[in-house]
């Protein structure tokens, strides 16, 4: 602060009322007037005394006001993102802020204020993370006025995603001055994924749109190299093509799965170029699957045939083709054709000419009646084989020679009959690897299953090659998966089932219990008994490996910069997944692996704002600058300018310096009063106006 003492003004405290003295002005007034209008001789020094007399009543003071002048700010604003990482922009950053706070500090009117601006500390309304150094001058305002700034100096590559438009700046605004810490025309590639869909349907085509663009772009009609695409879903490649930079291109991928689908588009990057971060572009599609076709066969009706109807059309996602054999080959009672009222079995348009259109084919007690040929039953075992599913729900024929074992099915069925039917009642309970896998873990309401109703079949086998979830009486097996090549198998050993959708002895779980089965069969991601997962909280990837075996390996964590880390996993509770935790340090897309299993996590925006384009400009902040009358310098130029102090309304910069605006605030911290006329005075100023009133007319 500076101190100084400067006249305020004069002021008038007459010892009476203010309207007592004006009472009398006005009588002094009049008889001045009378006794001019008369004429005679003294009226002028009678006029001089009065007012005199008039004076010396209303007691005049000088009133001087001791001041404190406040020093002015400057604001200095450092961009600390990400992208001033980039070759020598952080150390110029640093070099300039010192070089900045020494030249500010000869001046002692200025103090100066620094705000440090990181990765995320601002988020856009739309809540998309930037560098938002306005936000962070508008934060600063809050607690100082605008009037107290001197100036704004921004230290920045130029890449600020919240410059106000010029036009909403107020006329009293501050100059805001740059300075950039990169390097004029510098390399770069830029791929934009410019337009791709939230959803897609699975197994069917979906189309993004891309462009590369190259700079600074070549002068002139020079060829552009072409630029090497390279498409991978959920870490695999899938697609390689060359684009022409500056052409948007369009790409099409196939959604494998339901759920989260993400997807990494990268392109060759160019000889020094300035960074690879923008050469990458990550994003995710939610895959849904359009209507489920789901050909159901029953082998003769039966008490659990409209469950099993009742299940599956309850989805509406699901077009159901349902058939049921009443009446066999072997079926001879003499009733012509012509008077059956029963649709034939289209049995070659089914499981010949369009099997591949089924996402799931279920059938459910089923028995070898001569209906399908062995050839017919041969392509079900070769669609499983290419990723197929299948689900038998045995009835007690399969414990018999007319079993399906006894097909062309056996090379897929988990379940090989031992020909014994149990026919008392039991409680179906989950296994040992029932608890820990998806499709049955929490199936259960309680810690246990005994609360479920009993059924009262179950045909025993001898599981070959599946997973055992579920088992009845001897604990021997009820429901069994399995993997066969591409597809899978699913088998319940009882058709019972439907004693549950009917709430016996309380029921249970029967149409969670089908839905999880089928859904499974169609690989549904979150139904997966070997999967990797991970998720950010509290800043750490909460690593979790659902698995059925007892030792899985560690997790290779490749970090967004390419940094790999092994981390070992920690068994969990009985039921639980095993689990790690990895801090997180910087946002990007993490890779995870272990055991050939891979899982992506992206932290933070997957496409953030900040690496989109990180060459140095001035472009952006061009606009601000120019209405505030401030300058932009670029860091690597070989000296700062200088900095002088402005009035307001003044030039706030030139080629050579930058203005520091004087804003002249202060407080007042006291003042003083002085009488024009003390007491002895006024008395010998009075007796001398008498004097030479008395003398004059005397004359």
């Amino acid at each position: 602060m500076i101190q100084d003492i400067q006249f305020s003004g004069l002021i008038f405290s007459p010892p009476v009322a203010w309207g007592w003295f004006i009472g009398l002005v006005v009588v002094s007034l009049l008889v001045s007037g009378l006794v001019i209008l008369q004429g005679g001789r003294g009226r002028l020094t009678r006029l001089a005394l009065v007012a005199g007399l008039l004076l010396l009543i209303a007691n005049p003071s000088l009133v001087s006001e001791q001041r404190n002048y406040l020093k002015d700010v400057v604001l200095l604003v450092l961009d600390d993102s990400d992208s001033q990482s980039i070759g020598e922009r952080r150390k110029r950053l640093t070099e300039t802020q010192q070089a900045l706070q020494q030249k500010l500090a000869a001046f002692p009117d200025i103090e100066v204020q620094t705000v440090s601006v990181k990765q995320g500390d601002t988020v856009a309304p739309d809540g998309e993370e930037g560098t938002r150094l306005f936000r962070a001058r508008e934060e600063f305002l809050r607690s100082t006025p605008s009037n107290h700034l001197a100036a704004t100096l921004l230290i920045t590559d130029g890449q600020v995603h919240d410059v106000p438009d010029s036009a909403s700046l107020p006329a009293s605004s501050e100059p805001i001055h740059a300075f950039l810490t990169g390097e004029r025309e510098e390399k770069d590639r830029i791929l934009t994924v410019q337009q791709y869909p939230a959803y897609g349907i699975v197994n069917k085509p979906v189309s993004l749109r891309i462009l590369v663009e190259d700079h600074p772009r070549p002068d002139g009609p020079a060829r552009l190299d072409n630029a090497l695409i390279t498409v991978r879903l959920d870490g695999n490649v899938i697609n390689r093509t060359a684009v022409i930079p500056g052409k948007p291109a369009d790409l099409e991928l196939t959604l494998p799965h339901g759920g989260e689908n993400f997807v990494e588009i990268s392109t060759s990057s160019l000889p020094g170029e300035l960074s690879l971060r923008n050469n990458s572009h990550f994003l995710s599609i939610n895959g849904i699957r359009d209507r489920l076709k789901v050909l159901l066969v029953s082998g003769e009706p039966h008490m659990g045939e409209r469950g099993w109807r009742n299940i599956l059309k309850a989805d509406p996602s699901v077009d159901l083709v349902h058939f049921t054999i009443l009446r066999p080959p072997e079926k001879q009672d003499g009733t012509p054709i012509n008077e059956l009222s029963l649709i034939p079995f289209p049995i070659k348009e089914l499981f010949e000419d369009k099997l591949e259109e089924f996402d799931l084919i279920i059938f459910d007690r089923y028995r070898r009646r001569g209906v399908l040929a062995p050839h017919y039953l041969q392509n079900i075992v070769e669609y499983v084989e290419k990723g197929g599913a299948l689900l038998e729900a045995a009835g007690p024929s399969f414990a018999t020679p007319l079993s399906l074992y006894r097909t062309p099915l056996a090379t897929v069925l988990p379940g090989q009959p031992t020909g014994t039917v149990y026919r008392q009642g039991f409680i179906p309970t989950i296994s040992k690897d029932g608890k820990r896998h998806p499709v049955t873990a929490r199936l259960a309401p309680t810690a246990t299953d005994t609360d479920w109703g009993r059924w009262f079949r179950m045909i025993d086998a001898d599981n070959q090659n599946g997973t055992v979830l579920m088992t009845g009486p001897e604990e021997r097996p009820l429901l069994m998966l399995a993997r066969q090549d591409k597809g899978r198998v699913a088998q319940l050993m009882s058709d019972h089932a439907w004693l549950w959708g009917r709430g016996f002895e309380g029921g249970g779980p029967q149409s969670e219990l089908l839905r999880r089965v089928s859904h499974w069969l169609m690989k549904e991601p979150e139904l997966e008994e070997e999967k990797l997962t991970a998720t950010l909280s509290e800043g750490q990837l909460q690593i979790r490996r659902h698995t059925l075996g007892n030792d899985p390996a560690p997790v290779t964590v490749t970090r967004p910069g390419g940094e790999k880390t092994t981390v070992p996993l920690e068994k969990g509770a009985a039921t639980e997944p095993f689990q790690a935790a990895v801090p997180v340090a910087e946002d990007g897309l993490y890779r995870l692996s272990s055991d050939g299993l891979s899982a992506l996590v992206a932290v933070g925006a997957m496409d953030p704002l900040e690496s989109r384009d990180v060459r140095t400009t001035d472009e952006k902040l061009l606009p601000v600058t120019q209405a505030t009358d401030g300058k932009i310098h670029w860091s690597a130029d070989p000296a700062l300018p200088d900095f002088r102090r402005t009035d307001s309304g003044a030039s706030q910069s030139s080629q050579y310096w930058m203005g520091l605006r004087k804003n002249r605030n202060f407080e007042v911290t006291g003042y003083s009063k002085t009488a024009l006329f003390p007491p002895l005075v006024a008395a010998l100023l009075l007796i001398g106006l008498l004097g030479f009133s008395w003398w004059r007319e005397s004359r």
